[in-house]
């Protein structure tokens, strides 16, 4: 069954929870996103997760609970690094359809599910990028994100030189990651640790927060 027969009220629901509210474009587009997600995934093996509903749960409401953060930041050019399927990269570009944003994964299949996405669901502001993300060749961005890509040190290494002056850094993470934290360079400065409570999801989830260490 398609998810826009069963999701729409779990959805809106959850968007409502996180104060995110969606518009009918914008629902129909992130439900259209789950269900690409569900019929690539058997060839593509985008995500370990298979039952419908949790991936509502487990990849779109916890993707949607980043975007009030986000749109307090200002960013409108972020870049997904370790994309995978889209993940959070397809839900900003629903949400925040005045950013651009970039997704790169070093899976050539998964970046050509995210092109196929942007194309189905009428995202001209999101690409796919298939590259390692250390050389990647585009614009720098004003926030990069990443969703269980890399330890928090490797994340920031591997990232720098895609940072705008005055860019942060935001990895999404479960429990607060402080042994990883301790492990940041000199160069980089964690400002804050931000808790998120997701809807119909009862494990920790927090967003890391970090910047170049001023000169």
């Amino acid at each position: 069954m398609s998810p826009s027969a069963w999701g729409r009220p779990a959805l809106l629901d959850a968007a409502a929870q996180l104060n995110v509210p969606l518009t009918d474009s914008a629902a129909d587009r992130l439900l259209g996103f789950l269900d690409l997600l569900q019929r690539w995934n058997a060839t593509y093996n985008l995500t370990a997760v298979r039952d419908p509903a949790e991936m509502l749960t487990q990849h779109l409401v916890d993707c949607l609970a980043v975007i009030p953060p986000l749109r307090r930041s200002g960013a409108l050019r972020i870049l997904d690094v370790g994309s995978g399927g889209g993940l959070p990269g397809v839900v900003i570009a629903v949400a925040m359809p005045d950013a651009e944003v970039v997704c790169v994964d070093t899976v050539g299949k998964k970046a050509a599910f995210v092109r196929q996405v942007a194309v189905e669901l009428k995202l001209a502001h999101l690409r796919g990028e298939h590259a390692r993300v250390e050389s990647l060749k585009v614009p720098p961005f004003d926030l990069v994100v990443s969703r269980a890509f890399a330890s928090l040190a490797d994340f920031v290494g591997l990232t720098r030189q895609h940072l705008k002056p005055g860019g942060v850094w935001m990895a999404m993470k479960g429990k607060r990651p402080d042994a990883e934290i301790a492990a940041l360079p000199a160069t980089v400065e964690m400002f804050h640790v931000e808790q998120l409570e997701v809807p119909g999801l009862s494990a920790e989830r927090c967003l890391v927060w970090m910047r170049p260490r001023a000169a």
